[in-house]
């Protein structure tokens, strides 16, 4: 299905009500607008940026149950987590797999303690386990993990979980909403909070391309907009008191030489009490992350210098060798929306579970999760949701639905040697995935940006090329992009 923009936009205009209008694009906003269209829900998405824009591209790419929240002592967490990661393998067999971990050991209390946490985590997976855990020698170790620091290596345990392609995941969510009979639209920001005798009753927007503004009506309207979710509660009630904490991630994409091998790296408990992974990604490491709060939530974060510091002096410290600016392919940050209860907690102590909150008005906001339990966060909202619409109750039907499945494939020339996609695939984020801008194929259809920075500044005039071409724009468009584009790739580079 052709998704054109000017027929989405006329479909705004001739629907007289939705059912269920979903703010934000990401993880929650698109699950969420998913599982209410398959119950059969006139469903509306809209989108102030791009899909999977801010925190739903940034992830450490894992499909997990959590093994630092069995240490918490959350259990729910890790059960709900792990039933989900079982789900998302089978619903999208082409964009999640399976993935061996290790965990090294550097001391003989190392490994009994970790050998019983993993091996719980197995039991806790049921049905739904991956492969069963097991001690590794230091050999076995060293053979599977070539680059880990030798020095103290008592041995190690292999486990199993899951990774994905997060920006890749959220447009096949999109497509699959399409698929259900819903409808969305990216660069469309909500303004307004539209009201009637002191309920809402839909919203306010604008398509931010030409300017024009628009209303809404709705039967029940969710905020799932992440980190924002504070700034779309204000608009409902200026006095309601904040209830996200942002805490940011960076992480670093270093050459495959860093870890030559397809098992993941991690290591549970760094000096200062974190997890720290180093994961095969599209031939590439990918080495993350940190946990720091930040004062505001941000669209595009930057890294510190204090987890730039981090992640390299972890890097040198298990993988041997120090990484030098110019063997960070990509760096890049993102925020997660925790939901804060106490404004003394560190953010590695805030809460990763979901929390609905239902305004006077009737604004349904949902918040916290991770990506792993995105469908179980969207059927608990539109369960909520539904009665407050008079929606018919129905059961959830996305426990079983599979994804629209990802048509990427290996072009026969690819556009840039460091790249993988070509030609086809830029026509196809356009036509097919509602690419409007330069970054938006580069950094998250094609993922270019967050593989290799600077290589996708040397692909980015022959994409550009191709996107004017698909949507009959002019030579000042395109050097528009190339600037914008610039500026940003600048951000990805040490």
């Amino acid at each position: 299905m052709t998704l054109r923009r000017s027929e989405i936009l006329a479909q705004l205009s001739d629907t007289p009500e939705w059912d269920v209008l979903v703010i934000g694009g990401g993880a929650t906003g698109l699950g969420a607008a998913v599982e209410a269209a398959s119950r059969g829900y006139r469903t509306l998405l809209l989108e102030a940026r791009d899909f999977a824009q801010a925190t739903s591209s940034r992830s450490t790419k894992l499909v997990h149950g959590g093994v630092r929240y069995l240490r918490q002592g959350n259990l729910k967490l890790v059960l709900e987590a792990l039933r989900e990661r079982g789900r998302i393998l089978r619903n999208a067999p082409d964009l999640a797999h399976c993935r061996a971990f290790i965990v090294p050991a550097y001391s003989m209390w190392d490994l009994p303690f970790y050998s019983v946490g993993l091996t719980f985590y197995d039991l806790l997976s049921g049905g739904e386990s991956l492969g069963r855990s097991k001690l590794l020698s230091p050999a076995a170790v060293r053979a599977a993990l070539p680059t880990l620091q030798p020095r103290g290596l008592r041995g190690g345990i292999l486990y199993y979980d899951g990774q994905f392609d997060d920006a890749r995941f959220a447009i096949a969510l999109l497509r699959t909403l399409f698929d259900l009979g819903g409808t969305a639209l990216n660069y469309a920001p909500v303004s307004q909070l539209l009201k009637a005798q002191g309920r809402l009753r839909g919203v306010a927007a604008t398509d931010s391309e030409t300017g024009r503004a628009f209303e809404l009506s709705a039967k029940v309207v969710v905020n799932a907009t992440g980190i924002f979710s504070d700034s779309v509660r204000r608009m409902d009630d200026p006095a309601t008191p904040s209830i996200v904490t942002a805490s940011q991630g960076t992480h670093f994409v270093l050459p495959r030489s860093f870890l030559p091998s397809e098992n993941a790296l991690m290591i549970p408990r760094t000096a200062d009490g974190r997890v720290l992974f180093a994961i095969p990604w599209r031939g590439r490491v990918l080495v993350g992350t940190t946990d720091d709060p930040v004062p505001k939530p941000e669209l595009e974060p930057r890294s510190t210098r204090q987890e730039r510091d981090y992640l390299v002096e972890h890097i040198e410290r298990f993988l041997g060798r120090r990484p030098l600016p110019a063997d960070v392919l990509s760096v890049w940050s993102g925020q997660r929306p925790l939901v804060s209860r106490s404004s003394t907690a560190s953010t590695a102590a805030l809460s990763r579970d979901h929390t609905i909150l239902i305004s006077h008005s009737r604004l349904v906001t949902i918040v916290g999760g991770k990506w792993t339990t995105y469908r179980k966060m969207a059927e608990d909202v539109i369960d909520r949701a539904a009665p407050l619409a008079g929606l018919p109750r129905l059961a959830s039907k996305t426990a079983n639905l599979r994804l629209h499945a990802d048509e990427a494939s290996t072009p026969a020339e690819p556009l840039h040697p460091a790249f993988e996609f070509g030609k086809a695939d830029v026509i196809r984020a356009v036509r097919y995935e509602m690419a409007r801008r330069l970054e938006d194929v580069l950094a998250r259809r094609a993922r270019a940006l967050f593989l290799d920075a600077r290589a996708s500044l040397d692909a980015a005039p022959a994409v550009v090329r191709l996107m004017a071409a698909e949507l009959q724009l002019d030579p000042a468009w395109e050097r528009d992009q190339l600037v914008a584009y610039s500026r940003l790739a600048e951000q990805y580079t040490l």
